[in-house]
This record gives structure tokens, sequence and C-alpha cells, in this order.
């Protein structure tokens, strides 16, 4: 757990420093503060508001308390051994099996679970699951993905700007000694982002592994995860998700699983890390507590 803690330190540290320098070389300080102040514009909307959208794109209803009694039940307990707020709860009815968590702080917490996941699972993985969830609410996983976002956008646009004006130099001839080589400063503007979007999908997985971990801890149950989260991944197929639907696309990086198949050979550009990973992990978490005498 304190290894991904410090991960994530050190990948966001990674996302600065690329900032930094593409920050200089477009104009200095001034280059890298216009782009910085762009992204958090755009970042900051979605991060107030991004609960809001994602919940209306699945079309989500707040959870029949007296329809899913057991559910307000795991989720409180769990709440309070994690000594969070109780966060809203939300049904989603599709037949895709998954559940996600948004919101900006824990005061201010949404849990969706679909109607798929709901006729999958047993309790136990059920509980695992929203152990994972809740995880990622005390993690405050929402705020590090918007940093990560806002730098990684900030990178995105330093690019294109230095893309663009490094172009024109290479056709005017023009080898201003301030900004270079052209044709370096081209590779530079197309490799640059490239390395931002690997280091933010890098957090991502990293925080995915953190909240398998808290979830495990807090729940006293890492092999119900585990079984939770092979069941969700052999039903993806099942799922019938349009990767191409970019509401859809947008918002996979949120879920317990990634809803679309994934590729092995496109495993640094997952949001999740493999599947395989994350049970053993999880396995071992068990071990761990099985020696210590933990209670389950």
């Amino acid at each position: 757990m304190f290894f991904n803690r410090i991960k994530t330190v050190f990948l966001l540290a990674a996302l600065s420093g690329l900032l930094l320098l593409l920050g200089n070389l477009f104009g200095g300080a001034q280059g890298m503060t216009f782009a910085l102040i762009l992204a958090l514009i755009m970042n900051a909307i979605l991060y107030f508001f991004s609960d809001r959208i994602v919940l209306s794109v699945y079309g989500a209803q707040p959870l029949d308390q007296h329809e899913y009694p057991w559910i307000y039940e795991i989720v409180t307990e769990l709440a309070q051994t994690m000594r969070i707020p109780m966060p809203k709860l939300w049904l989603i009815r599709t037949p895709m099996a998954n559940a996600f968590a948004t919101g900006r702080s824990p005061q201010h917490a949404s849990v969706a679970v679909t109607t798929g996941i709901l006729q999958l699972l047993d309790r136990h993985e059920l509980r695992g699951v929203l152990a994972h969830e809740l995880a990622h609410v005390k993690n405050r996983d929402i705020l590090v993905a918007t940093i990560a976002a806002t730098m990684a956008t900030a990178i995105g646009y330093l690019a294109n700007m230095l893309h663009h004006l490094a172009f024109w130099e290479s056709v005017r001839g023009d080898k201003d000694r301030k900004s270079g080589n052209p044709i370096v400063l081209i590779l530079v503007t197309i490799l640059m982002p490239i390395a931002a979007t690997l280091i933010q999908l890098a957090i991502s997985r990293s925080r995915e592994y953190l909240a398998d971990e808290t979830g495990a801890h807090e729940c006293h149950d890492p092999l119900a995860l585990a079984s939770a989260l092979e069941k969700l991944h052999h039903h993806i197929p099942q799922a019938h998700l349009n990767p191409e639907n970019d509401a859809q696309a947008g918002t996979a990086s949120l879920f317990i699983v990634h809803p679309f198949n994934s590729s092995k050979a496109l495993s640094w550009f997952s949001t999740h890390p493999p599947l395989k990973s994350r049970i053993e992990r999880l396995q071992k978490i068990f071990e761990r507590q099985v020696k210590s005498g933990e209670n389950f």
C-alpha cells in the first residue's frame, strides 16, 4: 500500500517535470503558466461536475433503500470502518456488471452499482467490490486523477502549440538558437504527450492497486474481492458496450474493471492493471492476514 502511494507521488513528479520542460521550450514560465491555467479551468469544471455528468450518462437513479436495505447496511458498515461519510448510492439499470465511485471529496461522494453486478455477485463478493469503491473515496482518487489530468492536458496544449511553431520555423528555414532545431522540436512535441499519457495511465493503474489493497484490508476479505474481479472480467463480453461511444469510452476508467475487452499487448495504455496481477496481490494480502491471525 505504501509503495503505491510513493509510486503515485513519483509519477506526478514526472508529469510536473514534463510540463516544466515543455513550458520552458515553448515560452519559458509564461508558456507553461498559460497552458496550466487553461488546463486548470477545463479540469476544474470536470472536477466539480463529473459526478453529475457520469451519473446522467448512464441514467443512474437513487438506489431504493426499501428494495436494497442490505446494500445500505454493507456500505454504512464499511463507511464507518473507513471513517468516511456515507456516500449517495445509485442504481444503473444495465446488464453490464460493474460499479464505480465518483465525487470530488468524501463529503460529495457517490457510489453506483449496476443491476448486472447485483445479479452476478453474491453478497460477500459485492461487499468486496463496495469496499474497493469506498477505498477510492477514502484515498481521494478523484482528486489525484484530476491533478494528473490537469498536467497531462497542459502538456498536450503546450506540445500542440510548440508543434505548430516548430513546423512553421522548419518551413521558413528559421533555426532560431533560442528555440533549437525545428525538426527536433517536432519530435519532442510528438513524444511528450505520449509520455504524459502513459504516466497518467500508470497513475490510474497505481490507484486501482491501492483501492484493491485498501478495500481488502478494510473489509477483511481479500478473496471475496478477487472472486468478484474474476467474475466481472469474464462477464465483459456479455456487456455489449460500444468502445466507440465517446461517453462510455470517456467514463471507462471509473469502473472497477475496464468495461471493454482489452489486449495484453496494450496493457501500458490501459487505465486498469491486469486482472491476474490484481488477483495475485489480493491472494498475498489474504496470506499475510492468515499469518497475522486476522479475523475474517
